[in-house]
């Protein structure tokens, strides 16, 4: 990873934010032959408790934009996953996921960039946006002047009130990621991974995973309580007792939830942005819209804007002059990643709406689920016994 040393620099596209967002679609841009300038306040990127998985539909998309040969040597692949629902073995899923550390992995992004996109570490200070050209002026006096600029900040409210952008809160405090190291080794374990369903609404437990990341056993769990909370508080002094409390059929499975870490947690609110049709600049990934961990489409939702961006829409606003609203506006407006966006909201309304909601209609829905779940429980266990019998028996 090499870092860009300060002065006026002149280049297609300005992007603030090397996370995912950033530093995947500067490869791709710098790959295509454009001049990015990449800036982040860090060149290292801080440990920080955020996605720790994703699926083979997600990596499918590193496939797709050629980066999944950057992002496999970073992930810790498997497969075999012990489902529980019920309070009862559910079923044995054979899918592969990917597991690893956020800061390690956006950290080999960045040492794989090429080495025409050096990161500019420094922090934007002023953001002058207009229908031709962009200007960012660096805190330490560096000016980067840009054709398009892109807002890959995330969470990060600065750079957006520099411009006067606005973050509309849809659910506010929507949902509580936890994440924890547990004390038992890949090597003890007997199983690949463990994912169990919470089994009343009144827990507000949508589900608890247990995965490899190395040599160590991690576990995510995803509720819908606050960082406020009694509950909360209960669960970080002693998440030992409160799991084999809530989640007993498979505390022999998972070391007997033995906690090796503290326990991390993210207070996740559901948001979109107003405000952001303008020249010059286009937001992307979190810094758009965010949704919540739990349905597991984060980052995909990320990557498709990503992709949209560099394989369709910057291509065509670089061939013409100017870069003004109406051409930003139709990576708004595109199909894909409307459908995208919109998908992703609503599914994280539906999670937690089918955990916790207690009105009539959702009871109804949750029994139903429940009802066809217990009759393939037991219609797997009724499979199970038939060979046992002796010949002859009816």
């Amino acid at each position: 990873m090499t870092t860009a040393a300060a002065g006026p620099t002149e280049v297609d596209v300005a992007i603030i934010g090397a996370g995912m967002a950033g530093t995947t679609l500067a490869t791709l841009l710098a790959n295509a032959g454009r001049k990015v300038a990449l800036i982040d306040p860090h060149r290292v990127h801080h440990d920080e408790f955020r996605a720790e998985k994703i699926g083979a539909d997600q990596m499918q998309l590193f496939e797709k934009l050629g980066i999944d040969k950057m992002v496999m040597p970073l992930v810790t692949r498997f497969t075999d996953i012990d489902v529980f629902r019920l309070g009862q073995f559910f079923a044995r899923e054979k899918k592969w996921e990917y597991a690893f550390s956020y800061g390690r992995l956006i950290n080999g992004l960045r040492d794989a960039l090429p080495p025409q996109v050096p990161i500019t570490v420094g922090k934007v200070a002023e953001v002058s946006t207009g229908p031709d050209r962009q200007r960012l002026v660096l805190a330490d006096g560096g000016v980067i002047d840009a054709r398009l600029l892109v807002v890959a900040t995330g969470h990060s409210e600065s750079v957006r009130r520099t411009i006067g952008v606005e973050r509309v809160e849809l659910s506010k405090a929507h949902s509580l990621s936890m994440g924890f190291d547990l004390a038992l080794a890949r090597r003890d374990c007997a199983f690949g991974a463990v994912t169990c369903y919470g089994k009343r609404a009144s827990d507000r437990v949508a589900y608890l995973t247990v995965f490899p990341i190395g040599d160590k056993m991690r576990a995510n769990m995803f509720v819908y309580r606050t960082v406020a909370e009694q509950w909360t508080r209960d669960f970080r002094a002693d998440p030992q007792k409160m799991l084999r409390e809530l989640m007993p059929e498979i505390a022999a499975q998972c070391g007997n939830f033995e906690v090796a870490s503290p326990v991390e947690v993210r207070q996740v609110s559901l948001t979109t942005t107003q405000g952001h049709r303008r020249d010059g600049v286009v937001f992307i990934g979190d810094a758009f819209s965010t949704t919540c961990p739990t349905p597991g489409v984060g980052i995909g939702r990320v990557m498709i804007d990503v992709d949209q961006l560099h394989s369709v829409h910057i291509p065509r606003w670089l061939e013409t002059p100017g870069m003004a609203a109406d051409k930003i506006g139709a990576f708004y407006d595109d199909p894909v990643k409307v459908a995208s966006d919109k998908a992703g909201m609503r599914v994280s309304f539906y999670a937690k709406q089918i955990t916790t909601e207690t009105g009539l209609e959702w009871r109804v829905r949750r029994l139903r689920n429940n009802t066809a779940r217990q009759l393939m429980i037991i219609g797997r266990k009724m499979r199970h016994l038939g060979p046992r019998r002796e010949p002859g028996m009816a």
